[in-house]
């Protein structure tokens, strides 16, 4: 088998099955990519060859109610202190002890927790859009680092986050439109950042007041596929792990704030290992090339590095190339000790 071929394989345990992608030397440093909303393994298909051919034992699994992972019916199990159980489950049936860990939305926070919660699992933490101390420690949190003056606190009472109050208030209105057309909902969602939206309100600010992600429809808009992102057999896989699961699982992620707070309180906060934080200047969401939603982690981390990709939200798909050179470079300068190495030869 080449090592750049993309292979399925399945972890199991008594408590949960993750299915995941893996390319790469199987006696490779191992690196796993964790997505998020609401995405699948396939959101790191330009990374995993790429690390998988420098060496890397690159995986990237689905996460619990995604893909062929496995699916739960009560919000409770979306919690991160499951969730970051799964990926500890992981690593221990592949028998390794540690790995290199990055993450995406959603997968963000659980790489966090990772590195905040078991830095003994971790050679070293990279995150996409989303920085350190932020949605880990709830919404609430969140919402006291808003940047008030875009987003005056009498009109735009959660900021940016205000689609995650509407999951709260609203969840079975807010799963039932993605659901109503899968397909639709992600062709919608991933499209590239734009520039001409810099120092506007996000869209996510106006969801409560226009009545959901869509506003009266019942369903996405038809809106035409962004080449850039994704093609139309990737959006077509996407659509389909979504129509066989739904979107219960997938927005649960927003509905267990207060859990999540509860479980990291007066957890240890600094990082000493390595990090790698890019942020995307085109995601107004999480807005961190003017906002100070990056300050809290800047303050406690004691090896961090940071890149501003020139990107919207779906950085791993909009701008690969920005994406795999900056992890490898600082893989190579600030993780060396995980380099793969050549095979010696007597």
């Amino acid at each position: 088998m080449s090592m750049l071929t993309l292979e399925s394989r399945f972890a199991q345990t008594p408590r949960h099955t993750t299915h995941y992608l893996a390319c790469g030397p199987a006696d490779g440093p191992l690196i796993v990519f964790v997505h998020g909303w609401p995405e699948l393994s396939l959101s790191w298909r330009h990374q995993l060859p790429v690390f998988g051919g420098l060496g890397f034992r690159a995986i990237a699994p689905d996460m619990r109610g995604y893909g062929r992972s496995s699916v739960y019916r009560e919000h409770a199990d979306y919690r991160q202190e499951e969730v970051v159980r799964d990926m500890l489950d992981l690593v221990d049936e592949l028998g390794r002890e540690r790995a290199v860990w990055v993450g995406h939305d959603w997968g963000s926070p659980t790489v966090w927790n990772l590195a905040r919660l078991h830095p003994e699992r971790c050679h070293a933490v990279a995150n996409l859009c989303v920085p350190y101390f932020t949605i880990e420690n709830g919404l609430d949190y969140v919402v006291d680092l808003v940047d008030r003056a875009l987003y005056p606190a009498e009109e735009y009472p959660a900021g940016q986050w205000d689609y995650m109050r509407f999951y709260e208030e609203n969840f079975a209105r807010a799963t039932a439109t993605f659901e109503a057309d899968p397909y639709l909902t992600v062709k919608l969602l991933f499209r590239k950042g734009d520039p001409a939206d810099a120092g506007k309100p996000a869209f996510t600010a106006g969801v409560r007041r226009q009545g959901g992600w869509f506003g009266p429809l019942d369903r996405a808009p038809d809106m035409p596929r962004d080449d850039d992102v994704v093609s139309e057999a990737d959006l077509e896989i996407y659509a389909e792990a979504l129509r066989r699961n739904g979107f219960f699982g997938p927005d649960s992620y927003y509905m267990n704030h207060a859990a999540n707070a509860a479980w990291t309180a007066g957890k240890p906060e600094r990082l000493s290992l390595p990090v790698l934080f890019l942020g995307a200047r085109y995601d107004y969401v999480c807005e961190t090339a003017t906002s100070g939603l990056a300050e809290p982690m800047r303050a406690r981390c004691d090896h961090l590095t940071e890149y501003l990709v020139d990107s919207g939200h779906w950085m791993a798909q909009e701008q690969p190339q920005a994406v795999n050179a900056a992890l490898a470079r600082w893989l190579a300068g600030s993780v060396s000790e995980v380099w793969p190495r050549p095979a010696t030869h007597a």
